[in-house]
């Protein structure tokens, strides 16, 4: 069954449930579309990374990609677990901020940073700031200039490996967007213009493969092309990384299909990787960064659906359409992305027949799931989909004007409203009248 690949209880009602709470009570209560997350289940996956660096005995740090799912209730969780924080934009240290979040645990990053986000991030004196490129260099040696401060930065570099995921995620592959490229100087040229500099620490390297990785040859692969690179830099500059970065992307179980590692032995191998190559160059071991976010709240949480309209074709495909769609969900749409999902409201029943759910949204493309085993479908029926914890939320649009849904989340067998359902005054706050070009007689 569906459910045998996922960790949600049934209750005596034969409804699912989240965290001991019943859906259909929160549907009931929130209405749908509507994002509901465990936070317990969060708490463990973040201790899970954290407990790993204690029990190997390496000095690390966990950040939370607060991209994956970014709420002032969720960046609150993140903080009382002790974890460092990643941002992206103005937008993300704004909430952040907003969340008392200590800014010294924060990392910035972003492959097209302007004055605003560099001048913010030196303002409240974040933790670090993630190098993309040599435009960041002269970006944040002018502010930090302006405001007679220091920064402490990694520089972001592609080692060329290539994970195995889809092209739109692959992020430590030459060809890419982010970071300078380590065999063609670009890396060496940018470390030489911030060595000795006045007002910037470089503390290391950083690098990220890509997303929803399910083995670490290509950590081990990544780690072993770092070290050769810092062994030539420590020849020739007596330069020694303090800290390195090997990113995130440990993968999660979307369906059944996917048979993703214990969260733990990704970063126990990535310790073994560092200590293997400092026993080699006979370098120290440095502080191990890592930034995990989908790992953390991707199946944690799930999305409701109300089941509405049903179109079948003889012989061809039956359709059954949901209340939300692309707008709260994009993946599928943009990553060919797969789910699991089961009718909330008689979760054990057995399938009778296999259906395609349907967005709302007026796209063909708008499709959550293709051949998805159900038992019998009533109208208003509530459909959960698993795993929808990560990228939902933070991707979500406005799309034909429909609203954004709210988010719940579940700890100790109560609920708790994070983030407010949109209305549709919020949809249009921002729009202005405008009364056309005025005609003259």
């Amino acid at each position: 069954m569906i459910l045998d690949a996922h960790p949600f209880h049934v209750n005596t009602k034969g409804h699912l449930e989240i965290g001991g709470v019943d859906t259909i009570e929160l549907a009931k209560k929130y209405g749908t579309p509507l994002y509901v997350y465990d936070v317990e289940m969060i708490r463990n996956h973040a201790r899970s990374f954290v407990q790993a660096f204690h029990e190997a005995g390496a000095a690390g740090k966990v950040a939370y990609a607060s991209k994956a799912f970014s709420t002032i209730a969720m960046l609150q969780v993140a903080k009382q677990e002790g974890l460092c924080l990643d941002v992206i934009s103005e937008g993300e240290l704004y909430t952040a901020l907003q969340a008392d979040f200590p800014t010294e645990r924060i990392h910035m990053h972003g492959n097209n940073k302007n004055e605003q986000e560099i001048a913010m991030a030196v303002e409240h004196e974040i933790g670090c700031i993630v190098i993309d490129n040599f435009h960041d260099i002269e970006l944040l040696d002018q502010e930090l200039l302006n405001q007679e401060k220091t920064m402490d930065v990694l520089f972001r570099v592609t080692p060329g490996v290539e994970s195995k995921t889809h092209k739109y995620i692959m992020t430590g592959n030459e060809d890419s967007k982010f970071g300078f490229d380590l065999q063609n100087g670009q890396a060496e040229d940018a470390l030489k213009r911030v060595l000795g500099h006045p007002r910037i620490h470089a503390k290391g390297l950083h690098c990220h493969i890509g997303s929803q990785i399910f083995e670490t040859n290509g950590f081990r692969a990544a780690t072993d092309i770092l070290f050769a690179k810092l062994e030539e830099w420590k020849q020739k500059y007596q330069f020694e990384s303090e800290v390195l970065n090997l990113g995130g992307g440990f993968g999660i179980r979307y369906t059944k299909d996917d048979q993703p590692l214990p969260l733990a032995e990704y970063v126990k191998d990535m310790i073994d990787s560092v200590r293997e190559n400092c026993n080699k160059y006979n370098m120290k071991f440095p502080e191990i960064w890592i930034e995990p976010g989908r790992s953390i709240v991707g199946d944690a949480g799930i999305t409701l659906y109300t089941i509405g309209a049903n179109k079948k074709i003889p012989g061809v495909r039956e359709y059954y359409s949901i209340d939300g769609g692309m707008t709260d969900n994009i993946r599928p749409a943009l990553y060919q992305s797969k789910y699991d999902a089961v009718i909330a409201n008689r979760a054990e029943a057995n399938p009778e027949k296999e259906v395609s759910i349907a967005g709302k949204c007026c796209e063909s493309g708008d499709m959550l799931i293709w051949d998805l085993p159900v038992p019998r479908i009533e109208d208003k029926d509530i459909l959960a989909v698993f795993s929808t914890g990560a990228y939902n939320y933070s991707m979500a649009s406005h799309y034909n004007r429909l609203t954004k849904p709210a988010v719940v989340f579940i700890e100790d067998g109560q609920d708790h409203l994070v983030v407010k359902r949109e209305t549709y005054q919020d949809i249009v706050k921002n729009d202005l009248s405008y009364d056309g070009i005025k005609s003259f007689t």
